[in-house]
């Protein structure tokens, strides 16, 4: 299962600090780890939740800016070169990917997977339960991305994450419904790009 997708910046936001990230979306899918402490109330389970993502943006960007340098690029290089090109398909190809291990209370009560995906200025990942099948979830966070850049338009100027909420939903609740990673045959994929497009179309 999945513990939650995310999409956080990975290149300098002039109000943040360096080698800090903005959380721009956030679903935790199930409980939240925080919920069983009675003892905190509803706003301090929010802020540690909150916390404990601000700590994932962090490491993904550490990661991305880590594979990036090892490629030859600084961090902000490939964002610039991958900015002339407007083509979310061709963003998408030559995107930054990995995964990484979070070992139990850092942050998490238990030990997680985390897949990103650097696009340009921004990455997508999905936190995955121990033993998550990771070609799967790879797959899924590769479907999510492509949705969210070919019809949000995420990668342009004034873009506005927030603003699009209810349509990121919709394509959790298509292709990641309730955290599970789906098996998807051809057919199936058929019907759920055209439930897609159609929503979109509105």
């Amino acid at each position: 299962m999945v513990h939650c997708f995310l999409i956080n910046t990975v290149c300098p936001v002039s109000a943040l600090e360096a080698g800090d990230s903005r959380v721009l979306f956030s679903r935790v899918f199930g409980p939240d780890d925080a919920s069983q402490d009675e003892a905190l109330s509803a706003e301090e389970r929010r802020a540690l939740q909150r916390d404990k993502l601000l700590l994932v943006a962090r490491q993904v960007l550490s990661s991305v800016t880590l594979s990036r340098e090892a490629s030859g690029r600084g961090p902000t290089e490939g964002v610039a070169a991958a900015a002339a090109a407007t083509d979310e398909a061709t963003a998408l190809q030559e995107a930054d990917s990995g995964v990484q291990r979070l070992r139990a209370g850092d942050p998490f009560p238990g030990e997680r997977s985390v897949l990103w995906l650097a696009v340009q200025s921004l990455a997508f990942s999905l936190v995955c339960l121990p033993h998550e099948n990771l070609l799967l979830a790879e797959g899924t966070l590769r479907s999510l991305a492509r949705h969210c850049l070919e019809h949000l338009r995420l990668l342009g100027h004034g873009s506005e994450v927030l603003l699009k909420v209810d349509r990121i939903d919709f394509l959790l609740s298509k292709l990641l419904p309730h955290g599970q990673l789906l098996f998807l045959n051809h057919r199936f994929t058929q019907s759920l790009e055209k439930d897609i497009a159609a929503y979109m179309a509105k």
